[in-house]
């Protein structure tokens, strides 16, 4: 009976009764349960790490990079202008302080000698020798020419003082240049350090792949041979500029395998014999400063505010330039970067 009543109570929808809990199927639920609680509690990795840059963040980066690379390396030139500045008038300054040095020895010998002399000459005898009777032409004779010497002796003692000082003076100064020349051989180390880093960042596989999935650095460099009109030299250090296309950019290189862009343009005036010095700060200021309306081949054209690019200008709005790291000596539009000037170095 008791067996009949359970069914019935369940066919007529009374509570059934709720199956037994083993031991297995209380320990899963007790798993679930913690697993939930986790999940919950610690969120996912991916909504809590740092997201990584996008191609265009990255090719962004490269280009920041090349801009500083370019930027550093003009700097970088124009602290080894200013060495080879501070070498020079530290040569120059010791090559004084030597010939000053030579004049003194030479002063103070003729000085010694002229004392001597007039020591056996007689001196206070001849004054005692006057009193006593002398003849007084012949005393003034001597007293005259004792007073010659004495002067001449004021004088070269005069002469030997402001010697001593210009010697002072050239051993103050080539102390001061060393100086600089130490500072300014730090200051390049620096500099040398930071375009190392950033040029082994920027050829690493990393911006490389990406430049290459952005579709960048563009086209492909090919040999160009362009007519150059003219037979000045300017258009002679053009015409030779052409022949180093597709050799690689090289910071702080003037040829012959490579060459940053101030390095291109004074190798190629080198060749017409015109000395450049190889910095864009200062090759700027080397010729006249010229219009654009009045480009013609030959013209160094600058870019960027700060100058630290330069090419030369080949006619029909096109240059020949060393462009960047990782690029090679190529010919391209003016147009394409920020146009700061132009200079005329010859005709």
């Amino acid at each position: 009976m008791k067996r009949t009543r359970d069914r019935r109570g369940s066919a007529e929808g009374g509570p059934a009764r709720p199956p037994e809990r083993t031991g297995n199927g209380l320990r899963l639920i007790v798993a679930a349960a913690v697993l939930a609680a986790l999940m919950l509690a610690v969120p996912a990795g991916p909504a809590t790490a740092d997201p990584k840059p996008s191609l265009k963040e990255l090719s962004e980066q490269v280009e920041k990079m090349h801009l500083e690379i370019e930027t550093l390396t003009e700097q970088y030139n124009g602290q080894r202008e200013k060495l080879k500045t501070a070498r020079k008038a530290v040569e120059n300054a010791e090559k004084r302080l030597a010939t000053s040095e030579a004049e003194l020895a030479a002063k103070r010998t003729k000085m010694t000698l002229l004392v001597e002399a007039e020591y056996m000459s007689g001196g206070l005898n001849r004054t005692l020798a006057f009193a006593g009777g002398g003849d007084p032409d012949t005393y003034l004779d001597r007293a005259a020419t004792t007073y010659a010497l004495r002067r001449q002796q004021s004088e070269e003692v005069l002469k030997l003082t402001k010697a001593m000082d210009a010697a002072e003076r050239a051993r103050a100064g080539a102390r001061k240049r060393i100086d600089e020349v130490d500072q300014i051989v730090e200051d390049l180390g620096a500099k040398r350090d930071r375009i190392s880093a950033l040029v082994t960042r920027v050829e690493s596989r990393l911006f490389q792949r990406a430049l290459g999935e952005a579709g960048r650095p563009g086209t492909r460099a090919v040999r160009v041979n362009l007519p150059i009109p003219g037979d000045g030299k300017a258009a002679q250090a053009a015409r030779w500029a052409l022949t180093q296309q597709l050799k690689p950019y090289v910071w702080g290189a003037e040829g012959p395998n490579g060459y940053d862009c101030s390095g291109l343009v004074m190798a190629a005036y080198q060749r017409v014999g015109i000395s450049l010095p190889h910095y864009t700060g200062e090759q700027w200021t080397a010729g006249r400063h010229i219009s654009r309306e009045e480009l013609r081949p030959g013209d160094l054209v600058f870019f960027y505010s700060d100058l630290h690019h330069v090419g030369i200008y080949l006619g029909g709005g096109m240059m020949v330039h060393a462009p960047r790291t990782g690029d090679v000596v190529r010919i391209a539009s003016i147009a394409r970067r920020p146009y700061a000037g132009a200079v005329r170095i010859a005709d």
